[in-house]
């Protein structure tokens, strides 16, 4: 059987990226002081989607008020939790250490892409719902970075290490690479004895909603939408990172 490093040389030969870090201008545009008035932006944003108002009417008032620029809107938007919906999420949430021996569900490209940005020196986003996000982007065509497995190892030694009995992965099967990343996972999983399943599928945020297992995800749609869901992927970055590059909120 082929090591999981020559796997990764032979499927990524091409289409590689060294960090997904940050943007050259993120340290200015994320700054202690840029900090403040984007926590002053999330929060006036909240309180309007509480109270109703249109999502994009809304960001809008609140970006030009504040004079934030299109990453920082990103970012505003990844804080930003109207009051009813944290609600409703808490009630929902399955904490990390009640995890031993169930089966978990995970959006596959979300949890992966955020231990990546998070590995790589990039800053991640605190949401009002105390789920980290990020600002980057794999524009239909996933590209594997130097932090890829190191991200995908952590994560599968934190799953084993919380007793999960069972992980099945669901990625995007239009975003192209995606077929290489799953030979990456199973290869991974099978020297490393994970009970992994992956699977690829048209739209996994619709999958995950109609399944009944607990999900783990920080896409505010399916939060909204899931039975069950675990905040695993703050937990592993807390737990395992502890050099991440959080704007808290």
């Amino acid at each position: 059987m082929q090591s999981c490093k020559v796997f990764i040389t032979q499927y990524f030969s091409l289409n590689i990226l060294a960090h997904r870090g940050k943007h050259p201008e993120d340290d200015n545009l994320f700054s202690v002081t840029a900090q403040i008035k984007l926590r002053e932006a999330v929060s006036n944003l909240s309180f309007l989607l509480s109270k109703g108002y249109g999502d994009r009417s809304a960001g809008q008032l609140v970006g030009n008020r504040y004079a934030l620029n299109a990453r920082q809107m990103q970012a505003m938007w990844r804080m930003s939790i109207p009051a009813q919906s944290i609600v409703e999420r808490q009630k929902k949430e399955i904490k990390p250490e009640s995890l031993k021996g169930k089966n978990i569900e995970i959006d596959g490209y979300n949890m992966l892409i955020i231990t990546e940005v998070a590995l790589s020196g990039g800053y991640i986003f605190e949401g009002l719902d105390h789920c980290y996000r990020d600002i980057a982007g794999i524009h239909g065509t996933y590209k594997k970075v130097e932090e890829t497995l190191p991200a995908l190892q952590l994560i599968g030694n934190l799953l084993q290490e919380l007793e999960i009995a069972h992980v099945q992965w669901f990625f995007d099967a239009p975003i192209s690479n995606s077929g290489r990343l799953k030979g990456i996972l199973y290869e991974l999983a099978t020297e490393n004895g994970f009970s992994w399943d992956i699977e690829l599928v048209n739209n996994p945020d619709r999958i995950l909603i109609e399944h009944d297992e607990i999900v783990v995800s920080s896409d505010a749609w399916i939060l909204d939408n899931v039975s069950h869901w675990s905040n695993l992927i703050r937990y592993i970055i807390d737990k395992s990172i502890p050099n991440a590059l959080i704007v808290n909120y």
